[in-house]
This record gives C-alpha cells, structure tokens and sequence, in this order.
C-alpha cells in the first residue's frame, strides 16, 4: 500500500521510525516535505511563511492524492494523541478524496473530535501491522 504520513515536524525523528517500519512491513511511504531537515519553525511548527514560500499546503495534497491511505502520527503532546492544524486538513483532504485514513494513536479530546470521528478513521494503537 502508499501510505502518506502525516504529523508535526515536532516528531520527524519518530515519524522517520515510523517510515522504515513501514517500508519493512512492504509499504511505500512518502513523507512530508524537508522531514530529513525540518524547515525553519514559528512559535507554532512550521511558520506560515514557509508553508506559503514553499507551497507546503498543496504538496502535501498532491502527495495524498497519489496515495492509497494516509498515517496520521498522532503523538501526545501537551494534549494526548494530539492532531494538529495541518494534520487536521490532511485527514479531511483524505476523506474527501477517500483515501484510508489511519491513525497511529485514539482520536484527541479536542473541541473538533466530532468532525474526526466522522472520518471514520481506523485506528490502530501504535501496532502498524494493521494496515492493510
């Protein structure tokens, strides 16, 4: 399967993990742009600047659109199982373009849960052999 991961750059180094279990489970992986080298970040991640300057919204589209399902790596951050912004868009992009949406860790408390929950994500605790 083509997998498109999705996630904060806050966690490139477990998403790079998360990739090469991937590919050793037989999956192709593609990842957000500059993971091996993070962009320049804001008070909040990636500044709006550089996604702008680098049209990081799009490519990232462009890449779930060539993919089957998308890994949403939902790390605890000071909310457990966190989905940020960019995240966040990435699973609706997903949706609508109904692709699989996983997600690596149970759906956040968020004020916005309602609207993950009906992207029907499946999710599957941590244990990546459940792609399929």
């Amino acid at each position: 399967m083509k997998i498109t991961l999705c996630g904060s750059m806050k966690f490139a180094k477990e998403m790079l993990k998360i990739k090469d279990k991937l590919e050793d489970l037989g999956h192709r992986v593609i990842t957000p742009e500059n993971m091996h080298k993070p962009v320049s970040r804001g008070t909040h991640g990636e500044n709006a600047f550089i996604k702008i300057k680098h049209g990081l919204i799009k490519l990232h589209y462009q890449k779930i659109k060539k993919s089957d399902a998308i890994l949403a790596a939902n790390f605890s951050n000071k909310i457990p199982n966190y989905i940020g912004g960019s995240a966040f868009i990435e699973m609706a992009f997903a949706h609508v373009l109904n692709k699989k949406i996983f997600l690596l860790n149970p759906i956040p408390q968020v004020s916005y849960e309602d609207e993950i929950i009906a992207m029907s994500p499946i999710i599957i605790n941590g244990d990546l052999s459940k792609i399929k």
